[in-house]
């Protein structure tokens, strides 16, 4: 068998991941029918609750996955064409020109050029790659706020465009997914967190995925602490959080199983038509919110290294949890990794993020369960 579970190396990756300064992180490999769990750490650090690998967990952007797979059936209906102009279907919240000349399809991929939304509506937040002068003031006074969709696309609507329509490379960029669920909303008759229940989730057969009915999370799950990049010393608990600032662009709860076995489906052609999960994998170059440059497709994105396998998946952030998703093109190989700490990194005098042991540490843990 190639690359078997080293349930020993896998152990040790994780617990090194704790010591780096992650007070607590879970994780489910599967190689096969081989499956490793494992975790280390706590889950509070005011009571030692240790952490869990059946934890639920915010997973932040993999919820993108959900989201572009319920276009996509949607697609498949006839009810949407992924190369029409939004503005066809959304015409009061793209206007104009843009919504012309902007398609489903550059949503999907993030090459609209529509702007983030989020500085302007957390404005204490900086964007990358510069953040001096960040702070998380606005994390505090919108922990209970519950956003309207609309207000926060027009926010990003209203901005000044990152790039023209289908421009290279495109910006990553949370209106684009706002945009589909209101698109979603559109043509199902329902919400958009309920069409993506029924045609993703409930298809995919998850028992443990769900969006928030509230502040909390329900069931078993860690606390997530976060540190703004060292202006929250110690890290400040965010687990209790409105969630309507992200909606289902990030907003989805989850666990590592779930989300191996929702891959694992998604890439067998189980969720959409192999047609739909073709088109899911044409990728463009998308500027990050890590100002890095990316392949994206359609809600999925590749991870690979020099001379091993592709793996596909989603990764995601919300404040104070990371969450990661790979699975190997074959789909017999796959990792889901959540952490309960975000933004660890210092800054320099430029104020941009710099290297912490948590980031080595973590690149190994992923080698070891991508590659073996």
């Amino acid at each position: 068998m190639k690359n078997p579970l080293d349930s020993t190396a896998l152990d040790a990756a994780v617990e090194n991941v704790h010591r780096a300064g992650v007070p607590g992180l879970f994780a489910e490999v599967r190689h096969g029918d081989q499956v490793w769990r494992g975790a280390a750490g706590i889950a509070d650090t005011a009571t030692g609750r240790p952490v869990d690998p059946a934890m639920r967990h915010r997973v932040g952007s993999v919820t993108k996955t959900f989201t572009a797979a319920a276009v996509l059936r949607q697609a498949e209906r006839g009810r949407i064409e992924l190369d029409a102009p939004v503005g066809r279907y959304l015409p009061a919240l793209v206007p104009g020109e843009r919504g012309k000349a902007i398609t489903v399809r550059m949503l999907l991929n993030h090459t609209s050029g529509l702007a983030e939304y989020l500085p302007y509506a957390y404005p204490s937040l900086k964007a990358l790659p510069a953040l001096s002068g960040t702070g998380p003031e606005s994390l505090d006074e919108h922990r209970f706020t519950r956003w309207d969709p609309k207000e926060l696309i027009a926010m990003g609507v209203g901005a000044p465009a990152a790039s023209s329509p289908g421009g290279a490379p495109g910006l990553y960029s949370n209106t684009n997914y706002l945009l589909l669920a209101e698109l979603l909303a559109r043509v199902s008759g329902t919400t958009a967190e309920e069409s993506i229940t029924r045609d993703v989730i409930e298809a995919a057969g998850l028992e443990d995925t769900a969006f928030p009915a509230g502040p909390e999370i329900d069931g078993p799950h860690s606390r997530l602490y976060e540190a703004w990049f060292g202006t929250i010393d110690p890290p400040r608990d965010y687990s209790v959080f409105d969630m309507s600032w992200t909606g289902p662009s990030a907003s989805l709860i989850s666990t590592v199983a779930d989300l191996n076995r929702f891959f694992a489906r998604l890439l067998a052609g189980k969720i959409v038509t192999p047609s739909s999960l073709d088109q899911m994998r044409r990728t463009n170059p998308v500027v990050s919110q890590e100002g890095k440059v990316i392949e994206y497709g359609l809600g999925l994105h590749p991870t690979e290294a020099p001379g091993q396998d592709t793996f596909w998946g989603h990764g995601g952030t919300v404040w104070g949890g990371g969450t990661l998703a790979m699975t190997r093109a074959d789909g017999a190989r796959q990792i889901a990794v959540a952490v309960n700490l975000q933004r660890w990194n210092g800054l320099d005098a430029s104020g941009r993020p710099q290297p912490h042991p948590i980031d080595a540490a973590l690149e190994a843990l992923c080698r070891v369960a991508m590659y073996g």
